[in-house]
């Protein structure tokens, strides 16, 4: 059973690219041949064409994260299997696919400016100011996610614990590697002196091989000096701002091209094994669903939650993201080669996401009620169904579950690197900054507020004496406010296609759809955090100023809508 779910998902997906990509093409008015800002411009820093594959790998790694995995693994726990699925398929194919692909058309159709400065050109100058302010936080709030969760794989919170201090070792020496590999792998590219099919067939294996290395000689955390609070995870968040840094500043071919195309490789695997392991597992009888189809409530810290609008905030990534609208117009669209080559990197790219929030959901669907992993961290829980997924091709549950941890914090290094380029461009607009030279200035300023919060720790009222990063205090406002995000990216598409005088009613409905979503989260979250005894007043302040902000710009629009119509 399991496997026709998983299959008939999958065609889904397929057909959707097909038949509603190719009607998304014509009504976005995709032109081959048409110049892009790659070209136009063509820096040599930030504006580079990019090979498909290449550009591929980049926003690929860029936009799924450890999104697709922890947000459907949650909501399959929460309120089962079905209704995570269904959202899955048609979420991707009819709104987070469409919020991707309109925005990068709509990016280079603007010379490659952010969906910012889209804004700015078809709303007035405040909200265009509020738009790049919301912006800039939401990334500023996913890189001190993304900070202390990479730092977190590399140091585990309990040092005596070797099978972990070990794992988190090899996923520092993989990810050194990684980084060695790609620079390494851009050089030679960029020389000529090796053609890039050939340098792939090089350098792709030498990936995998430094999965091998890192379980064999991991950089044990246990020998990292503790510099901050007696824990190695500190002194690893110093060198990941550092390689923010860097990253942000250097051209995109020296690190950020050839490094997410590389490590896309990596992806890929998980979903080859991942679909290969499910189908054959079910076709020899070892595998069938043990969870529930539908829960209409869950209990979530503690409290009763309804499926709506939970299920479709939770799942995020997996069927719809705004963070996907900033990379599109951000990255991907100053790279981009050909206009043709939007639809499989765009459009293709958040299908393959759901692919790969299939395998995660599937991954839920295996365990039986009681199982211990149910409560543990999403991301154990994928790892863990990749070591029972990857056993069909006689590899060990364990080392195909340490594979599956290795992936997922590749992608989390892909996605903070890439968070700090674009948070270094919406401030370089924002403070309208042009020259080259200041990109120094904003990367330093962007990384600024995630290395003082990175180092700050709150009291643990679940268990008095302990201490939670700082992050994990506002972290119930961050699903609604990504989806907020995706909202409000579709707002400035369609009022951008309605002066285009293009058909846009295929970017309203889903727009409709995101603001009830998100309004209702945010009008919940207040009402729980500022109205309820035990609720916390900094998540219950931070939604109410996403909501009178949301409110705003969507009433602002409305009125600016009417006196164009009239």
């Amino acid at each position: 059973m399991i496997a026709v779910i998983f299959i008939a998902g999958c065609l889904v997906l397929g057909v959707g690219y097909i038949f509603y990509g190719r009607c998304l093409s014509r009504w976005l008015g995709v032109e081959p041949g048409r110049p892009t800002p790659a070209h136009d411009v063509n820096d040599g820093v930030d504006f580079v064409p990019a090979h498909a594959p290449v550009l591929f790998g980049h926003h690929f790694s860029s936009i799924a994260g450890a999104g697709p995995i922890v947000g459907p693994v949650l909501a399959a726990i929460w309120f089962g299997w079905q209704p995570t699925v269904l959202w899955i398929l048609f979420g991707a194919v009819l709104i987070g696919g469409v919020h991707d692909y309109a925005s990068l058309i709509a990016s280079i159709r603007h010379g490659g400016g952010s969906i910012g400065e889209i804004c700015k050109k078809h709303l007035n100058p405040l909200t265009y100011r509020a738009f790049l302010i919301f912006i800039f936080f939401t990334l500023v709030y996913v890189l001190i996610v993304f900070l202390d969760l990479t730092a977190a794989t590399f140091a585990p919170a309990n040092l005596t614990d070797a099978v972990a201090c070990d794992r988190g070792g090899a996923v520092a020496t993989s990810s050194l590697i990684y980084v060695l590999l790609a620079v390494g792998f851009g050089l030679v590219t960029r020389s000529g002196k090796v053609n890039f099919k050939t340098a792939t067939c090089v350098f792709v294996p030498l990936i995998f091989a430094a999965m091998w290395v890192g379980v064999k000689m991991p950089m044990s955390p246990r020998f990292v000096p503790a510099v901050f609070y007696d824990h190695p995870k500190y002194t690893w968040a110093v060198i990941l701002l550092a390689y923010c840094f860097a990253a942000s500043v250097t051209p995109v071919w020296v690190l950020l091209q050839p490094r997410d195309y590389l490590s896309s490789f990596l992806l890929y695997g998980c979903l080859l094994g991942g679909v290969a392991g499910i189908v054959v597992l079910a076709l020899t009888g070892q595998a069938d669903i043990q969870q529930s189809a539908w829960r209409m409530t869950a209990e979530v810290g503690g409290k009763s939650v309804f499926i709506f609008p939970t299920l479709f905030i939770t799942v995020a990534c997996g069927a719809v993201s705004g963070f996907h609208s900033v990379v599109a117009s951000g990255t991907s669209a100053r790279q981009l080669n050909r206009e043709e080559d939007a639809k499989p990197i765009a459009y293709g790219g958040m299908l393959v996401e759901g692919v790969l929030a299939l395998v995660a959901v599937s991954a839920v669907m295996l365990l039986p009620a009681g199982d211990p992993l149910l409560k543990a961290h999403p991301v154990k829980v994928f790892a863990a169904g990749m070591g029972r997924f990857l056993s069909v091709f006689h590899i060990t549950p364990p080392a195909g579950e340490l594979f599956g941890l290795l992936a997922v914090s590749t992608f989390l290094l892909t996605t903070l690197d890439t968070a700090t380029r674009l948070a270094r461009f919406i401030l370089a607009e924002l403070l309208n900054l042009k020259k080259p030279a200041w990109r120094y200035v904003t990367t330093a300023l962007t990384i600024a507020l995630p290395a003082v919060i990175v180092f700050i720790r709150m009291p643990n009222r679940a268990v008095p004496g302990t201490f939670l990063p700082a992050w994990q205090a506002i972290w119930p406002a961050f699903g609604t406010t990504n989806q907020l995000l995706a909202a409000l990216a579709l707002l400035v598409v369609f009022i951008w296609l309605g002066k285009e005088k293009r058909p846009r009613w295929f970017a309203g409905l889903p727009m409709v759809f995101m603001f009830a979503t998100t309004l209702v989260g945010l009008a919940q979250l207040v009402k729980t955090n500022m109205l309820n005894e035990g609720g916390q007043a900094l998540i219950g302040l931070i939604c109410l100023a996403l909501l009178i902000l949301s409110l705003l710009v969507v009433g602002n629009t409305i009125v600016r809508w009417r006196k164009t119509c009239g």
